[in-house]
C-alpha cells in the first residue's frame, strides 16, 4: 500500500500546527497583545501556518529523505521559516494591521527551528540506529580510506554512525592532491598520497582498506587497487554509483561493497544511457532464444524494464528457464511473461510458437559455446550453432519479424575451433537472409563475458575455494573481457540503431592476461599467488588461441554514435554456393562417423584447425 500522500499530509499538518503554537507562545513570551475584535489581529494566525507550509513545499522540503538527510537540508528548514516570516512581517506592514515587536519574530522563527529540526534530527537517528544494516558486521579493525573528497568524507561519517560497538576505526587517509596532505577530513588526517599506502598499513596497523575516488577512471582505480593488494589488507570499495550519493541521491555510503575482479582490469566501465535507444521494443512482442543462458537471461533482464507487450524466453534446460521466470516475475509482477521449453534444432517446435504469439524481434542467444567439449563433438556445434540458427532465421522470415539480431563472438574471426567457425556460418546466414528478407538481420560480436556460466572467473574462484591450483593453458594467453550487463546493454543499443546486414562489433578495451585474472583473484582471496595456491601451466588446449580478433582481414571498421560500437563491413561471398555446402552439410550432420571440419573448411575459408 502507497502511505506516501498519508505521510505528506501529515508533514504538512505537523508543521502547520507547529507554526501556529510558535507564534502563539512567542507573543505569549513577549507579553504582545495579540487580542482584538477584528479579523485584521487574527489572520496572521491563519496566515503564517500557510505561509510556512507552502515555503517548505516549494523548498522540497517534503521530499527529503531524512534518513539521509545532510546540513543543507536542515539549511532549507531555515530558509523557509525564515521567508514565510519575513512575508508575514510584510503582509503585516502592507494592510496596516500593525507589526510585532521584533523580538517576536526572532523567537517565532527560533522556536520553529528548534521544534522542526531536533524533532527531524531524532527521526534521523532513530532511523540509522535502527537500520538492519551494521557496519560492525563487516567491518572490523583499522581502516584506511583512499581519497579525502567528498565521497571519503560520507564513509568515515557513516561508519562513525553506524560503528555501534566500536569495532572499527579510521586511522588515516591517502589523497593523491599534494595539497590534501596533513589537512584533516571528518577530524581524519591525510597523511600522503599513494606511495604512503604499505607504510602507512604497517604504521597504524591497518586491516581494511576503503576505496573512495568513485570519479576516477578505470586505470587510476586498478593501480590503486594493485597496490593495496600487496599490504594484504582486506579491500571495500564504493561503486560508481555512489557518485550521485554526493549530489541529491539518498543511496547511503553502506553501499560499499568487496574489491570484485572487474575494478583490477584498469579500464572504465561501459555507460549507456538506454532509456534514449530502448523505445524499439515498447509494446513489442520480444523473444530471446537461449533465454536462461549467461548472456540470454541478462537480456531478459534489461528488456523486461522497457515495458515490452510480451517477452518469450525459449530454452532447452528448463533449471535456468525456471530461475529466470521466478526472477522476472518477483521484479515485473506486471509483466506479460511467457516462458517456454524446447530447442532451437526443432523445426515444428519453433513454428509452432511463432504461429501463434508472432514475435517481432528476436535475440538469438541459444548457442553451444564451450570450445574444448565442441572440439570433442564438432557436430554438435554444427546441428545446435548453425542449423539452429537458421531454423530460428527461416522462421523469423516466415512470421514477418522485424528485427533479429544473432549473439556471435570474437571467436569467429580466422577460427581455430570448430565453435568460432559455426559462429561464422551463423554470421553469414544473417547476411544471406539480410539480403532477401523484410526483417532486418543483424549480428552482434563480442570477446568473453566475465562471470558467464563456464568462463574462466568461475572456475578459477572454484579452484581457489579448494585449495587450489589454479589452472591457466599459457602463460601469454591473453582475452578481451567485459561483465555481462555492459555487453548486453551494447546488444541492445547495437540492435536499436541496426538497419540490417551489419556485424555490430563492440569495443571490448585493451585485452587482458588470463594469468594477471588468476593472480588478482587469488590475492582478492586473502592468499598469496604460488605460496598460499599454486598456478600450473596445462598448455593451449585443441582449438584454443594465445589471443582472440575482433575482425577478419577484409573487414573495416565504420563508426557510431557510440564510440564503443563499430560496424565490420560485411564479407562478400557467393551465396549459391554457400547454401548448397548448408544442404550437403545437413545430412552429413547425423552421421556421427563425418567429421564436420573438413565441411566447414570449405564454407569458412579462414577456418584453421
Amino acid at each position: 500500500m502507497n502511505n506516501k500522500p498519508l505521510k505528506f499530509l501529515s508533514s504538512v499538518f505537523l508543521d502547520a500546527i507547529v507554526a501556529a503554537v510558535a507564534l502563539i507562545g512567542s507573543l505569549i513570551i513577549c507579553k504582545e497583545d495579540f487580542y482584538g475584535d477584528t479579523f485584521l489581529s487574527l489572520y496572521p494566525f491563519i496566515m503564517f501556518p500557510i505561509m510556512n507550509v507552502l515555503f517548505n513545499y516549494i523548498l522540497k522540503i517534503y521530499g527529503i529523505i531524512w534518513k539521509y538527510a545532510r546540513f543543507k537540508d536542515y539549511f532549507k528548514v531555515f530558509l523557509g521559516c525564515g521567508c514565510s516570516i519575513a512575508t508575514l512581517y510584510v503582509a503585516q506592514s502592507a494592510v496596516n494591521s500593525g507589526t510585532y515587536a521584533l523580538q517576536v519574530y526572532f523567537l517565532t522563527f527560533t522556536l520553529i527551528c528548534l521544534v522542526v529540526c531536533i524533532f527531524r534530527y531524532l527521526l534521523q537517528f532513530f532511523l540509522n540506529y535502527n537500520d538492519e544494516y551494521d557496519y560492525d558486521k563487516y567491518l572490523k579493525g583499522n581502516i584506511m580510506i583512499i581519497g579525502g573528497g567528498s565521497a571519503g568524507n560520507e564513509v568515515i561519517s557513516d561508519i562513525n554512525r553506524n560503528n555501534k560497538k566500536h569495532t572499527c576505526s579510521v586511522k588515516c587517509v591517502i589523497d593523491d592532491d599534494p595539497a590534501k596532505k596533513g589537512a584533516f577530513i571528518n577530524g581524519i588526517k591525510i597523511i600522503g598520497d599513494r606511495n604512503e599506502i604499505i607504510g602507512a598499513v604497517k604504521k597504524y596497523n591497518i586491516n581494511i582498506i576503503v576505496f573512495a575516488i568513485p570519479s576516477c577512471t578505470g586505470e587510476t582505480k586498478a593501480e590503486f587497487l594493485r597496490i593495496c593488494q600487496q599490504t594484504g589488507c582486506k579491500l571495500k570499495i564504493i561503486p560508481s554509483i555512489f557518485k550521485t550519493l554526493i549530489d541529491d541521491s539518498p543511496i547511503p555510503t553502506l553501499a560499499i561493497r568487496n574489491v570484485e575482479i572487474e575494478d583490477l582490469l584498469g579500464r572504465e566501465p561501459v555507460s549507456i544511457d538506454l532509456e534514449s535507444v530502448m523505445g524499439y521494443v515498447n509494446n513489442k512482442v520480444v523473444m530471446v532464444t537461449g533465454g536462461g543462458g549467461s548472456i540470454g537471461s541478462e537480456l531478459c533482464r534489461q528488456i523486461a524494464g522497457y515495458s515490452p507487450r510480451k517477452l518469450i524466453i525459449f530454452d532447452v534446460y528448463e533449471n535456468n528457464a525456471y530461475d529466470i521466470q521466478n526472477e522476472l516475475k518477483r521484479d515485473y509482477p506486471e509483466l506479460d511473461l511467457v516462458v517456454l521449453i524446447g530447442s532451437v534444432r526443432d523445426s515444428k517446435r519453433l513454428d509452432c510458437i511463432f504461429n501463434k504469439y508472432k514475435p517481432q524481434i528476436i535475440y538469438h542467444a541459444a548457442a553451444h559455446k564451450h570450445v574444448p567439449l565442441m572440439e570433442d563433438s564438432p557436430n554438435e556445434s554444427i546441428k545446435n550453432n548453425v542449423f539452429g540458427t537458421l531454423k530460428t532465421v527461416e522462421c523469423s522470415h516466415k512470421y514477418g519479424a522485424e528485427k533479429f539480431v544473432l549473439i556471435s563472438t570474437d571467436k569467429a574471426v580466422n577460427p581455430t575451433n570448430i565453435m568460432g567457425a559455426s559462429k561464422r556460418i551463423c554470421e553469414m546466414i544473417v547476411q544471406s537472409y539480410n539480403r532477401k528478407s523484410k526483417t532486418e538481420f543483424v549480428a552482434v560480436r563480442f570477446g568473453n563475458v566475465l562471470g558467464s556460466n563456464g568462463s574462466v572467473i568461475p572456475l578459477f574462484k572454484e579452484q581457489i575455494s579448494k585449495g587450489g591450483p589454479v589452472t591457466v593453458t599459457d602463460p601469454n594467453i591473453i582475452r578481451f573481457f567485459m561483465t555481462i550487463p555492459e555487453a548486453v546493454s551494447l546488444v541492445l543499443q547495437a540492435g536499436a540503431t541496426a538497419k540490417g546486414g551489419e556485424i555490430f562489433v563492440l569495443d571490448m578495451g585493451n585485452p587482458v592476461k588470463i594469468l594477471d585474472l588468476a593472480e588478482n583473484l587469488i590475492r582478492l582471496s586473502g592468499l598469496t599467488p604460488y605460496a598460499d595456491i599454486k598456478i600450473e601451466f596445462t598448455g593451449l588446449r585443441p582449438g584454443e588461441k594465445l589471443y582472440e580478433e575482433m575482425l577478419m582481414d577484409e573487414e573495416g571498421l565504420t563508426s557510431t554514435e557510440n564510440q564503443l560500437i563499430h560496424i565490420g563491413k560485411p564479407i562478400d561471398f557467393d551465396e549459391d554456393a554457400f547454401w548448397k555446402s548448408i544442404d550437403d552439410m545437413r545430412a552429413m550432420m547425423y552421421n556421427d562417423s563425418v567429421d564436420a571440419r573438413a565441411i566447414v573448411k570449405q564454407i569458412v575459408d579462414t577456418y584453421r584447425y
